[in-house]
């Protein structure tokens, strides 16, 4: 392994992406429900967005040493009347992301907030019987939209890193936006929440980034892996599921001269971009570690 030039750290660049929560499930037909929330989104890119609407974040400096990473999963689909699992949150070094939150019903079967929160839902037949949306994290991510305002509405759709789930109307609510980065040298979006479910057969689709489409009688879609998108909410007259949550993912650059070694299970790719060797890290458990040197 090759050893950095000088003594001085080295400015890396990241983009750390959490897993997305999975949309609400409802398997007696009566119950619209939300998409799940993305997972949350942390980026140090100057000239662009980290999640929530904020600017980029300051990067890291690097020295020689061993650091920890980790790829959040996305919440596993339910059945059965259930709230979504929530994501786990992926992290490199120091900078953490939260999990996605979970999509909801009604009652006390509430969305659950996150990074980007959980949409709503609320009972086929009335309108009283419903719920909001759940909130976001700040520099993370953004609310769900809530359950429609009247009978025959739909689901609301998770929160996106890069904008509010929208509220079910007569059809299911559309994931929140995620946010597009550019360091792997493409412009490709992260991050969109889960659409909402709707009966009546026009359900919301997934937010740009990864998000899942909401049911419509038949299993809902899940966020695409590693790009923390959420799951879509779902409604069905048997034991259909909710979808899934996507997995985080974690992408930081190096110096061309930096020697870089991974321990444990992780799986990444590379490329060089500039001046760099951007890292693309889809796979890595609690223990596993990147040695720079």
């Amino acid at each position: 392994m090759s050893s950095f030039f000088g003594a001085s750290p080295f400015t890396s660049n990241y983009l750390v992406v959490a897993g997305g929560g999975a949309g609400g499930a409802q398997q007696d037909g009566f119950a619209n429900t939300g998409g799940g929330g993305a997972g949350g989104y942390r980026c140090s890119v100057s000239g662009e967005n980290t999640g929530g609407g904020l600017s980029a974040e300051t990067p890291i400096q690097v020295s020689a040493g061993s650091y920890s990473l980790t790829i959040g999963a996305g919440g596993a689909g339910r059945i059965n009347n259930s709230v979504g699992f929530s994501g786990s949150s992926s992290y490199f070094d120091t900078v953490i992301s939260s999990g996605g939150g979970g999509g909801g019903m009604w009652g006390t079967l509430l969305p659950t907030s996150g990074a980007s929160g959980g949409g709503g839902g609320l009972n086929y037949y009335s309108s009283i019987l419903r719920s909001d949306g759940a909130s976001g994290t700040t520099g993370q991510g953004f609310a769900g939209g809530g359950g429609g305002n009247g009978s025959n509405q739909g689901g609301g759709g998770g929160g996106g890193a890069g904008g509010v789930g929208v509220t079910g109307t007569a059809v299911g609510g559309t994931g929140g936006v995620g946010v597009a980065s550019s360091i792997t040298g493409s412009s490709v979006f992260r991050a969109g929440g889960g659409g909402g479910s709707d009966r009546s057969g026009t359900a919301g689709v997934g937010g740009n980034g990864g998000g899942g489409t909401g049911g419509t009688g038949a299993n809902a879609t899940s966020g695409i892996d590693n790009t923390g998108g959420g799951g879509g909410g779902n409604i069905a007259t048997g034991a259909n599921t909710g979808g899934s949550g996507g997995s985080g993912v974690v992408i930081f650059t190096l110096p061309l001269q930096a020697g870089v070694l991974f321990s444990g299970g992780v799986t990444q790719t590379s490329a060089v971009v500039g001046a760099n060797r951007v890292y693309t890290v889809t796979a890595a458990g609690p223990t596993d570690t990147v040695t720079i040197g």
